[in-house]
């Protein structure tokens, strides 16, 4: 059994599991809300996965730790009140020396189902591989928790396979051959030959009146929640938004002892016909989605349905549900939801990988338009885990040297056929698009409302005029919302990639150009 262990929550004790998520035990001790906006709002998680940077709090003085990538550590002192602490005395940095350099063959970036069947193959293949992770394990988002049989059989194959795992480590800045990686406080300057982008997704947030309430999550927040051990027994929980991910995560929080009280899918019951009757040529899929309907008899599912607005005093005490004709209202204490997913394409456009606005652009062999960098995964489409298994797999044995198999080939094509069918099938409604008034929080960094957007007509103006998307998340939330309500493009990607503190770039700032270090990131 896990052990548990003692800390404190603005000096007031509180317990967690050793080792455990940060996110979680505050969940779970009832702190659904960790922070206070710009404007003084409290705030609570929304991803789950460090996308969003709404979990951040303080730890031993240190503040913006996002929680849900923090371990619960024995006396630990964490601040949910002082966001804006200064560092501990005697942790400035002084003169700092550059960081150590590594190098490998390939580096795959990102842990998940297509960055670990891209590490395996390539360093199957005779390569020196690493790969490199935000969470603390590999297996992301989809294999978080207690993975499934498959899921532990490529687990164990990465093992084996002599690839070495960096994890709890993050890429902030990125050049021809080079990433930056910040593990820790410790930079890390690590050099390739070939490079496997499998960066995964992040979850299509769309806002609507009362989404920023505490107790309002991703349906992929929740997800990753009930994965890191946060508690859901007794609450009220409605699932809404889009997507196949919806019954898996209502399945999930019935099954973690919450009671469901609807599922609101915003699809039209016509493409969800015409979706499920594709899934004859993917009997594990439909299976596994009969498997969710038959957990969930007597939930409320209602098809061609949204939330309009959710209410309550600082935390969700209820949604406002339609179907465009008519309207109802659940009870609630938690609301998941999510519109889908949307690729995370920072690191392609920082090294200047050819992209459209919702995937990379890749060959037969996943080969990007940067020769000996290549994609695989949600990068290439959403389609799921097989989708990511068989495209990490061509790149893995192409940045390996290998040719990709006719059968692998297949494979894969069939996967982008169904990523192409579930994209169409969960595409956002107008209805959807237009939930947003004036007042509605937009960019949730910088609480920016719609209305001040209004007469911006690009992602760099609505920067200049009102700051959204210049906050921690650097517009990883507001930017695929504004692409679908305002029709924005993507703004150019600078490092870091994330907020990182100073003293973490220190050594590589002050080391000379065509030294060694090389010419350290380029911050601007």
């Amino acid at each position: 059994m896990p052990e548990r262990v003692l800390f404190t929550i603005d000096g007031a004790p509180a317990e967690g599991e050793a080792g455990g998520s940060l996110l979680a035990a505050l969940w779970n001790a009832g702190r659904l809300a960790v922070r206070s906006s710009v404007k003084g709002e409290a705030r609570g998680p929304l991803c789950g996965m460090g996308t969003c940077f709404e979990c951040r709090v303080s730890v031993d003085g240190e503040p913006h730790r996002r929680a849900c990538l923090e371990t619960v550590r024995a006396g630990m002192a964490v601040s949910l009140r002082d966001s804006r602490a200064s560092a501990p005395e005697g942790s400035a940095p002084g003169a700092a020396e550059p960081p150590p350099d590594d190098r490998a063959e390939v580096v795959v970036v990102g842990a998940g189902p297509a960055g670990i069947a891209a590490a395996v193959h390539a360093a199957e293949a005779g390569a020196r591989t690493v790969i490199v992770d935000e969470q603390r394990r590999p297996g992301g988002q989809v294999w978080r928790g207690e993975p499934a049989r498959a899921a532990r059989a490529w687990l164990e194959r990465l093992e084996r396979s002599g690839a070495r795992v960096i994890a709890g480590a993050t890429v902030v800045d990125a050049s021809r051959g080079e990433l930056l990686v910040v593990q820790g406080d410790r930079p890390l300057r690590l050099r390739f030959d070939r490079l496997v982008l499998a960066t995964g997704a992040r979850e299509l947030f769309l806002p609507f009146p009362g989404w920023t309430l505490s107790g309002v999550v991703g349906a992929g927040g929740a997800q990753a929640l009930l994965k890191a051990g946060g508690r859901f027994e007794g609450r009220r929980a409605v699932v809404a938004g889009s997507g196949p991910l919806l019954l898996a995560v209502a399945a999930l929080l019935e099954r973690a002892g919450a009671r469901v009280v609807g599922v609101a899918e915003q699809a039209p019951l016509a493409r969800l016909v015409a979706f499920a009757a594709s899934l004859w040529r993917a009997p594990v899929r439909a299976a596994e989605g009969l498997g969710y309907a038959a957990r969930l008899a007597g939930v409320p599912y209602r098809p061609g349905a949204w939330v309009r607005e959710a209410t309550g005093d600082g935390t969700i005490e209820r949604v406002v549900v339609t179907d465009g004709r008519r309207e109802w209202a659940w009870g609630c204490d938690v609301l998941a939801c999510g519109f889908g997913l949307v690729p995370s394409l920072e690191l392609p456009r920082l090294l200047g990988c050819a992209t459209t606005a919702e995937a990379v652009l890749v060959d037969a062999r996943q080969g990007t338009s940067v020769p000996g960098v290549f994609a695989a995964g949600e990068l290439v489409g959403i389609g799921g885990a097989s989708q990511a298994l068989a495209t990490g797999a061509a790149a893995g044995l192409a940045a390996g040297g290998r040719p990709v198999p006719p059968r692998l080939a297949a494979w894969r094509d069939a996967e982008a056929a169904f990523a192409a069918r579930l994209a169409h099938a969960f595409a956002p409604r107008a209805e959807v698009l237009s939930l947003a008034r004036p007042d509605t929080l937009v960019c949730r960094c910088e609480d920016v409302p719609l209305d001040l957007l209004r007469t911006a007509g690009s992602a760099r103006e609505a920067k200049l005029r009102t700051r959204a998307g210049m906050g921690a998340c650097q517009g990883r939330v507001c930017g695929p919302a504004l692409a679908r309500l305002r029709g924005f493009g993507a703004d150019s990607v600078r490092p870091p990639l994330v907020p990182v503190p100073i003293r973490d770039l220190l050594g590589d700032l002050t080391s000379p150009a065509g030294e060694a270090g090389g010419p350290g990131p380029r911050i601007a």
